[in-house]
């Protein structure tokens, strides 16, 4: 038979067999999604019908965003890291009934218990005068640059962003002129989030200078890891421990308030707490805790259970946390949980990126039909259309249970704070959304210490001041379009 007469027949049992190789892909995709361990039911019925609908698109998108691996080798070098670590032995914190299951909650996610006799002050708010150091948060960065001026044996850096704008070239030549006196002095950025700023001159700055760098997960973007892990999985921590004495946490990233790469939502408008006493040590733990998996050092796992530990008298109980890919599913979502239904009379909360799980959801709903008085405060206008539509459809929910929802215009309120019956604060790096929820590596600081919570709630109260109110009217009167985008948004939420 002529060659010629095969041809069609050739071409359709190749048809054939790439049909029957993508039928397999899908369902194994599928398979995939719904036998991965610790995903919530919505999210594997989200995958299932991404997958479903969108046969060839949905498989893609689940080997680029549907697991959260970080590969076998670095979750055994972060494990050996973490239980490597020492802290010295601290006297146990008597806490009031309420707080002690709290304290428990927290110590259980990465072993670190609560401490007294510490020293903690809020800095940081960009509305504040720039002469106001406990507000400005220049002048709130100045006080991290005169304590990185006065830093003797280290200085260790983390920020997810890091921007070479005034902020970020004032903090960058401070430590390099650390380095150049012979200070130790450490910096791990994120690689995404940091992009522009690793390898820019300030990065070759501080090499140059003696400073040791690192860019975390720099590594999860390439193709051998796509059918393994997301590529978007990031380190959002913030952090700064100075000489094993002072520490630095919150909100606040390496960068100006004007935030010039999304400038049209400038300000960030952000909260930064300074932190002396035995805290800083757990603080010390979760930055090595990043470090010496990706750099060695193993030398360093004593570092924070060197010299006497620094305590004042009268000072804030209070305890750090870390949560991430490596840590216990639900870890965070469980924290914010028990938070909420820890409040007996009033619980408030501000945080630029809103997309909860379930369980979450009810727990904030079900605060004020307990009789708590229940404020969140969101930013007007939100640098991501996905989370701010995706938050937008449980506003209906949130008022109707009788959450006073507030909306605040004058910039984009970063700031990620807790408070409730103003006694105690949690703040940190973590945003209420899925990505803080079970993507990022985040840092967060619990405190059950009244002077504490008083001044956090005050800068929420400066928040509320100048916001503006939501009301169940208004929602309604959205169309049903915006209704359907946000739905339709809200209810991909577990993909995002």
């Amino acid at each position: 038979m002529p060659l010629g007469l095969n041809w069609p027949l050739s071409l359709h049992f190749i048809d054939l067999l790439w049909a029957g190789l993508l039928f397999v892909a899908h369902l194994a995709t599928v398979a995939r999604a719904l036998t991965r361990a610790n995903r919530t039911p919505a999210s594997r019925v989200a995958w299932v019908a991404t997958i479903m609908l969108l046969p060839i698109v949905g498989v893609l998108a689940y080997l680029l965003l549907g697991e959260t691996s970080i590969g076998r080798g670095r979750f055994e070098r972060l494990r050996r890291a973490s239980s490597a670590l020492r802290l010295p032995p601290q006297a146990p914190v008597l806490a009031p009934d309420r707080d002690a299951p709290l304290m428990d909650l927290a110590r259980s996610i990465n072993g670190f218990g609560a401490v007294g006799g510490n020293r903690i002050t809020l800095l940081g708010d960009a509305d504040a005068p720039a002469d106001d150091p406990m507000r400005n948060p220049k002048a709130a960065i100045n006080v991290l640059i005169a304590d990185i001026e006065q830093a003797r044996q280290h200085v260790h850096i983390a920020f997810y962003i890091w921007l070479d704008d005034d902020t970020g070239t004032r903090v960058a030549q401070a430590v390099a002129a650390a380095a150049r006196r012979g200070v130790q002095c450490r910096v791990m950025i994120d690689a995404l989030g940091s992009r522009a700023f690793h390898g820019g001159p300030l990065w070759r700055l501080m090499e140059a200078a003696g400073v040791r760098l690192l860019a975390t997960l720099d590594d999860v973007n390439r193709i051998w890891h796509l059918p393994l892990s997301r590529v978007d999985l990031r380190d959002h921590r913030k952090l700064a421990v100075i000489d094993n004495r002072i520490g630095y946490c919150g909100s606040q990233n390496c960068a100006d308030p004007e935030f010039r790469v999304k400038a049209r939502f400038a300000p960030w408008v952000d909260v930064l707490l300074r932190c002396q006493g035995p805290v800083v040590r757990q603080m010390q733990c979760l930055f090595l805790s990043g470090w010496i998996p990706e750099k060695g050092e193993d030398e360093l796992a004593t570092l924070p259970a060197e010299e006497p530990v620094e305590q004042f008298a009268d000072g804030a109980v209070a305890q750090v946390f870390e949560t991430g890919p490596v840590t216990r599913h639900n870890a965070l979502s469980d924290m914010f949980v028990a938070c909420m239904y820890a409040a007996r009379q009033e619980l408030v909360i501000t945080t630029p990126y809103f997309v909860p799980d379930e369980v979450m959801l009810r727990a904030l709903c079900a605060a004020p039909r307990r009789g708590v008085k229940t404020t969140i405060v969101f930013p007007t206008r939100n640098d991501s259309w996905l989370v701010a539509n995706a938050g937008r459809s449980c506003y209906a929910d949130l008022l109707a249970c009788g959450v006073a929802v507030h909306t605040y215009p004058l910039g984009l309120l970063h700031a990620k704070t807790l408070t409730f019956d103003g006694e105690v604060a949690l703040v940190g790096s973590a945003n209420m959304d899925r990505r803080s929820l079970e993507l990022n590596f985040e840092n967060n600081l619990l405190a059950t210490d009244r002077a504490v919570a008083a001044s956090v709630r005050a800068r929420q109260l400066g928040y509320l001041s100048v916001s503006q109110q939501l009301t169940a009217e208004e929602v309604a009167r959205w169309t049903p379009l915006q209704r359907l985008v946000q739905n339709a948004v809200g209810m991909m939420a577990p993909v995002l």
